[in-house]
């Protein structure tokens, strides 16, 4: 079987696959502006979701690695504001790894459908990290730091607040200067719903009683946070894992450390997650979901391949990926 015998024809959104550096497969359909038919290209900007916890935690193990922080770090040390009901004791570590426990404001374990949460909060209003405190901090610790492993958006939007705390500047400031730039990104940010700059795919949710699409601008954050909500390329996420796992973003031993099994489910390293192979080996991946957003960006070093499949539709990017899987690439 070919790999376009495996894309649905309605398929919105963009396909790049490669190996050992080549292009195997760039392939962009469906449409970036509905209404006005603007095509979808590979230059297209698109969100990505939680895909991009893994940039909130490079620039944190940055720090790190400038003595600025360390694992051990607690959160009593680290944030500006009063932390209310969270436990002063949680760690650098436990956020990353999903561990601390904290109120996730967001919890996927009881809620699927992200939009619910603005039925009474306007989702106009989130357009920092800050802006989603009130949405968790006045709850109770779901379970003591370091218990188990439970997907936690809440960990992710406080470290994003520790990089401003320690940097100074916005947290997408800082991931700018420390990963974006460096990596080439040129196309990646994290940009206003109200506001998006040219070639930025809008996204989509199917309205059954309507039987048409509307965008997500009233079902998402306006703006990304630590959470995730960047917007970016196929071409500068094949740059960024370029320069990640060359050692470009951190060194070699916080690389190793980032990409092995942190939690005892051997799933997680330090924002990002593993999937162990046969052999011992894991395949490194990230991916988002949001109404109308769907993200899969993987890399198996084992075969030097690169998948990335996003779309503006909410289309099935995983059951796209399962099925690449099955191909000899």
């Amino acid at each position: 079987m070919e790999i376009g015998e495996l894309i649905d024809k309605d398929f919105s959104g963009v396909i790049a696959v490669r190996k050992r550096g080549g292009n195997i497969l760039w392939q962009a359909s469906g449409f970036a502006d509905l209404a006005n038919e603007v095509p979808n290209t590979v230059e297209t900007k698109f969100p990505t979701a939680s895909a991009g916890k893994i940039f909130v935690a490079v620039a944190i193990l940055q720090l790190i690695e400038q003595k600025k922080l360390s694992l051990d770090s607690r959160l009593s040390d680290l944030v500006t504001f009063n932390p209310e009901e969270l436990d002063p004791a949680v760690t650098i570590e436990q956020l990353l790894t999903h561990t601390s426990g904290v109120p996730d404001y967001f919890d996927e374990s009881v809620m699927t459908d992200y939009s619910e949460l603005w039925r009474d909060f306007p989702n106009y209003k989130i357009r920092t990290s800050k802006d989603l405190l009130p949405l968790f901090i006045h709850k109770p610790m779901m379970y003591p730091p370091g218990q188990k492993f439970q997907y936690n958006n809440s960990g992710y939007v406080l470290l994003g607040l520790i990089l401003e705390a320690f940097t100074g500047v916005p947290f997408d400031t800082c991931l700018n200067t420390s990963i974006f730039q460096p990596c080439g990104m040129a196309n990646t940010g994290y940009f206003e719903l109200d506001r998006l700059p040219a070639q930025c795919a809008n996204a989509y949710i199917y309205d059954e009683a309507r039987q048409a699409y509307h965008t997500n601008i009233f079902s998402v954050d306006a703006k990304g946070t630590g959470a995730g909500g960047a917007y970016t390329t196929v071409g500068d996420i094949e740059r960024f894992w370029d320069s990640l796992l060359g050692a470009k973003l951190v060194s070699k031993s916080t690389l190793n450390a980032m990409l092995s099994p942190q939690v005892k489910e051997r799933c997680y390293g330090y924002g990002v997650w593993l999937d162990e192979q046969p052999t011992g080996g894991f395949v490194y991946h990230i991916e988002g979901c949001d109404p109308g957003v769907s993200f899969w960006s993987s890399y198996d070093p084992e075969k030097e391949l690169n998948i990335t499949l996003v779309s503006n539709f909410g289309h099935d990017v995983w059951r796209l990926e399962a099925a690449l899987e099955t191909l000899s690439l």
